[in-house]
């Protein structure tokens, strides 16, 4: 059975084939989903394209959420592409390199602001614009992190970014609940990614993930995206407002996520 047939979506922070938002464009083009694709500058869309073709998907624009302007004209397009959106999946975070190393009690009002605003604020500022397009049944996700509730050293502002993306993805829910929208977030496990790239020791923390993970192992893409596919389906009609947790049970065992 094709969870997602005749239904379609947004897939939003897509960098190239180790993204976890590839993973997820990969299952629910599995399930059957028509979806569509952002790219940030000419680089990235270079490593774009080439994916969309594979799953055919008949948009792909230039997105920058930090600018308002391009925000509204991104989904403009996608109103006169598609009259309706289904799903809307927010896959975007960034900080500088320099914010995520060292003492987070160094992070600087602009590193702060920054992080804030490309990895929490965005995920808002796409919601408003996606619920005009969806009918009762639309369901919105968002990438979150256990270090939105854990210390997790290297992760610094970026783990305050994501606590904040984990409260808003539970105020949206308030606000979108009763038009009957579904706002939901996935705190993956570690995964190696052109963004874990920037987090110092990423390769001590993703060996200590797989010790500390009740599976003895890091989780993968392809898991990610079938929980995705889950979470924006209709069998999740009647789930709003949580964070689901992706990370072979790491985040239920004791400790400290970078302790040795």
């Amino acid at each position: 059975m094709a969870l997602l047939k005749g239904k379609k979506g947004l897939i939003l922070g897509i960098a190239n084939d180790k993204s976890i938002a590839w993973g997820v464009a990969r299952s629910c083009h599995r399930e059957g989903a028509e979806l569509g694709f952002n790219y940030l500058g000419e680089a990235l869309e270079k490593r774009v394209r080439p994916l969309a073709e594979q799953v055919n998907a008949p948009i792909v624009e230039p997105l920058d959420v930090g600018d308002d302007a391009q925000m509204d004209d991104f989904f403009a397009k996608v109103e006169q592409q598609w009259g309706e959106l289904d799903f809307l999946v927010h896959s975007i975070a960034y900080a500088n390199k320099d914010a995520l190393k060292g003492n987070f009690r160094d992070t600087t009002r602009e590193d702060f602001q920054l992080a804030l605003d490309i990895s929490a604020y965005s995920f808002i500022a796409c919601a408003q614009r996606a619920a005009k397009l969806m009918r009762p049944g639309g369901a919105m996700l968002t990438m979150s992190y256990l270090g939105a509730v854990r210390a997790v050293p290297n992760y610094n502002v970026m783990g305050v970014a994501k606590a904040a993306l984990e409260a808003s993805t539970r105020y949206l829910a308030h606000d979108l609940g009763p038009i009957g929208i579904r706002v939901n977030a996935i705190s993956a496990g570690p995964i190696r990614t052109l963004a874990a790239s920037g987090i110092g020791d990423f390769r001590k923390l993703m060996d200590k993930a797989s010790r500390g993970a009740m599976l003895k192992r890091t989780v993968t893409q392809e898991e990610v995206g079938n929980a995705a596919a889950y979470l924006v389906s209709d069998w999740a009609s009647g789930v709003t407002g949580e964070v689901h947790y992706v990370d072979g049970g790491f985040s239920i065992g004791a400790g400290d996520p970078g302790a040795e």
